[in-house]
């Protein structure tokens, strides 16, 4: 306290307090420290309270980490030591602190925007007003492109406070990244954001706001910034279906000229990853129409970037959709698979005795005196105690007309035993495909109006089949740049 008094004022910034706790010995066992024990440690924290207290000019913060809910083992805490190292801790401290809430997400942005942009001046303000009135334009205009809150008033204040970075890119971060664990708000953001702005400022990068389509994930910067907070799987992912060097936006965009000149295959598949990678299997990707928020800019046609999704869509081999949501996932998707196993040597042959094989597998009802999968008139037994079910070969699917290949099979075998003529014709149930599906699997060919189940959300839901292509280029050209960083003063 008497040394407060003299050198005051004074502020005392402590962080990490609890990290430093748990590491202290709390039992003789453990030996001793010259800093003290676990006990000591806290002895201080109330002493060093009392005195910041009683003193006017003194000033004391203290970070604590967030979560200390004893079923969830958070990395911050550490273990059952460090949970109770941050209990005691915020005992002492609540006895005297003023609790802080941390920022929300507007100042959020506001502390970003400032850490990163020099102030914006009033000979340039002007500039950022245009740019906001332009989206604000864009999205009155194209009703039903944007999600509903683009048009309102208060959108367009949040992208003034924002400028030069989209709120799109800031919601995805804040509502999405900060879910993960080791992701702090704050800082996590700060950090991706300058390896994002550094790379842009490098290439002049003309887009009039930074967007999640902009976000430049083929660079060796800022994709660590994007995985390390994911599994290991994630990183091929980017390389195969988002912004690798040989990745399918970048061989699509250059063969569609409708789609290149804005770049969109790979502006669409780095928004859809920004939105998606983060969540969890319960939350089923990203909309729509926040995916093509996050790539339009004035002057561009939103439907153009529909488009791109539909064909990535169609041949990504880690993308997903599901009513109107996208998402991209660590296993391949069924189509693509469908597709690759095309391509092998899966003749006609092995594809009928593995339809067979799973045919056999199943139980059927009990009133059934037999099932019999693929098999030919002479090998279906003619006995009147029990009915049979006679599941058609895949060559002979059931069509609407006057001759069906099922119809005709299904009379050769009720006309026909071994042996002679059938007598117990009225014991015999069919069952045959519409069309033959090993000749779509053969073609590797979705079947129109299929359904495909994704593996991790399995009896959730189902998703519609793909569409057909798309590919990339470089970033969005635009106009002047329309931002200065903070370092490049």
């Amino acid at each position: 306290m008497e040394l407060f008094r003299r050198y005051g004022p004074v502020m005392i910034l402590i962080d990490e307090w609890v990290a430093y706790a748990r590491g202290l010995p709390m039992s003789p066992e453990e030996g001793r420290r010259p800093a003290g024990d676990f006990d000591t440690q806290f002895t201080f924290a109330q002493a060093l309270t009392e005195a910041a207290a009683a003193v006017d000019d003194a000033l004391l913060v203290v970070s604590v980490p967030e979560s200390s809910d004893p079923n969830h083992d958070s990395m911050e805490v550490g273990g059952e030591k460090g949970r109770i190292a941050l209990e005691r801790l915020r005992h002492v401290l609540g006895r005297k602190a003023a609790q802080w809430r941390p920022a929300s997400s507007e100042e959020s942005f506001e502390i970003v925007r400032r850490r990163l942009f020099e102030p914006i001046e009033p000979s340039i303000a002007r500039h950022r007003d245009a740019v906001v009135k332009a989206y604000h334009d864009l999205y009155m205009d194209n009703v039903g492109e944007f999600p509903s809150e683009t048009r309102e008033g208060d959108y367009a204040r949040r992208m003034d406070a924002a400028y030069p970075i989209h709120p799109e890119l800031f919601d995805r971060l804040y509502q999405d990244w900060s879910t993960l664990e080791r992701f702090q708000r704050t800082r996590g953001v700060l950090r991706l954001m300058a390896s994002v702005i550094s790379v842009l400022w490098d290439r002049d990068d003309r887009s009039l706001m930074i967007m999640p389509g902009v976000v430049p994930m083929d660079s060796a910067k800022v994709v660590p910034e994007l995985t390390r907070y994911l599994d290991d799987l994630w990183k091929p992912i980017i390389d195969a279906d988002v912004d690798g060097p040989g990745s399918l936006p970048l061989r699509f965009d250059p063969d569609r000229k409708n789609l290149g000149r804005y770049w969109a295959c790979r502006r669409v598949a780095r928004s859809t990853y920004l939105g998606s990678a983060p969540l969890p299997a319960s939350r089923s990707g990203i909309d729509r129409t926040r995916i093509v928020l996050g790539c339009v800019q004035p002057g561009e046609r939103p439907g153009v970037f529909g488009d791109a999704l539909r064909h990535l869509a169609d041949e990504a081999t880690y993308l997903y959709n599901q009513q109107l949501r996208y998402w991209y996932d660590t296993k391949p998707s069924l189509t693509r698979l469908a597709a690759d196993r095309a391509l092998s040597r899966f003749g006609d042959d092995e594809a009928d005795e593995y339809l067979r094989r799973r045919l056999d597998k199943l139980r059927y009802p009990t009133p059934l005196g037999g099932v019999h999968v693929f098999q030919d008139s002479g090998e279906v037994p003619d006995e009147e105690d029990s009915v049979r079910l006679v599941i058609l070969h895949p060559e002979n699917p059931f069509e609407r007309g006057d001759t069906s290949p099922a119809v005709e099979m299904a009379q050769t075998i009720l006309d026909e035993r071994r042996g002679g003529r059938r007598i117990n014709r009225n014991m015999l149930v069919f069952l045959a495909g519409r069309e033959s599906p090993r000749t779509r699997v053969a073609a590797g060919t979705p079947q129109p109006g299929g359904l495909e189940v994704h593996p991790r959300r399995a009896g959730r839901g189902w998703t519609e089949p793909r569409s057909r292509r798309c590919q990339p280029g470089p970033d969005q050209a635009g106009g002047g740049r329309p931002y200065r960083r903070s370092a490049d003063r």
